[in-house]
């Protein structure tokens, strides 16, 4: 006989069997009682079924927790992105979507070979720089490459920086400033010119006076006579960069290396299907941040070393002081000069302005 169940499931020790049979022989009147047969059949579906823990009877297992869904946090997280890049650079992302062309690096040292060329499309007011490799480049300052700066002679890494800073404003306020694009006068780039440099002071007061060969503001400066000659757009595309070593007398020489891109239309263009020309125009420049202990400058002014230019798609007659892009049947004139790839950086600009040999035709713009 085994051991005996007590009502609630738990069985009895064999000492206390032994003690029930015992005193119910002897007829004790407290003695354990054997449990009922129900009790016995309760207690054994007790043991013989599975364990169901904890649960009560009427409880309910907690609900799952649904799966998380992630996608949409990735598309949030995505979109925050985005509109932090457009924030912190969005002439970048505009020229995303300017153009057809893909962007291109910045330019931190002069190319080996010209831009590929792209498929002959015609400019369009939406899309003035379409079928260009202008397409790919950025707007404005953004597309002249500034190189980190160090000490040089006797000029420490901040000094440098600001040299360097200053030597793009210029670039800025002669090539890309509206006013001075619509022919102003070109103040804010003057005021960087060291005063007394004469013969770049001399040139700087004839030319806008009295434009020749020899002193034509556009030795300098982009202009567009506004009664010929609109802007079409916002956006001038640039391309190049600045260099800098040790000069004479322990200056900073500084020269820049730029590509502009200008699309322009007749001024009395009807603003639908006009007529678009690229006017494409780079410069080449070497300014001398001196030592004023050793050459006699101002504060914030440089002196001009040197300078290049050339230019497609500018005019070819007498000096005017302005641009002249050939509209209409002026093109047929302008197409008998030296063929010249204007987007081709890959060497030095050979002479200065579009004099000598005459007019320079551009195989592509």
């Amino acid at each position: 006989m085994g051991a005996g169940t007590e009502p609630d499931g738990s069985s009895r020790s064999d000492e206390e069997w032994e003690r029930f049979l015992r005193e119910s022989v002897a007829g004790v009147a407290d003695a354990p009682k054997e449990p009922s047969a129900r009790a016995r059949g309760v207690a054994k579906r007790l043991r013989t079924e599975p364990d169901r823990g904890s649960e009560g009877w009427r409880t309910h297992p907690p609900a799952r927790r649904p799966e998380r869904r992630t996608g949409w946090y990735v598309v949030g997280l995505l979109a925050s992105l985005a509109l932090l890049a457009v924030a912190l650079a969005p002439g970048r992302i505009v020229d995303l979507f300017a153009g057809s062309g893909s962007p291109s690096a910045a330019e931190t040292a002069r190319p080996e070979h010209a831009p590929p060329a792209d498929a002959a499309r015609r400019p369009t007011v939406d899309e003035p720089f379409r079928g260009s490799p202008a397409a790919g480049w950025a707007s404005g300052a953004a597309g002249i490459t500034v190189p980190k700066a160090e000490a040089v002679g006797s000029m420490s890494a901040a000094e440098v920086e600001r040299a360097l800073a200053r030597s793009r404003d210029f670039l800025v306020a002669s090539g890309l400033d509206r006013g001075v694009l619509r022919g102003e006068r070109p103040e804010k780039a003057i005021a960087l010119i060291n005063p007394h440099q004469k013969d770049v002071q001399n040139l700087l007061a004839t030319a806008f006076r009295s434009p020749s060969e020899k002193n034509d503001p556009l030795l300098l400066f982009s202009r567009f006579q506004p009664s010929r000659t609109r802007l079409v757009g916002d956006v001038v595309k640039t391309r190049g960069r600045l260099t800098y070593r040790e000069g004479e007398r322990g200056a900073l020489q500084v020269t820049a290396d730029v590509t502009f891109v200008y699309p322009v239309a007749p001024a009395d263009a009807s603003g639908g299907d006009d007529e678009i020309v690229r006017t494409i125009v780079r410069r080449e420049l070497v300014l001398s941040w001196d030592d004023p202990d050793k050459v006699i400058t101002e504060p914030g002014t440089f002196s001009i070393v040197s300078y290049k230019y050339d230019m497609t798609n500018g005019g070819c007659g007498a000096p005017t002081g302005y641009f002249t892009p050939p509209f209409g049947t002026d093109r047929r004139a302008d197409g008998a000069g030296t063929e010249v790839d204007p987007y081709d950086r890959s060497a030095p600009i050979g002479r200065g302005g579009p004099s000598g040999d005459g007019c320079r035709t551009a195989t592509r713009s």
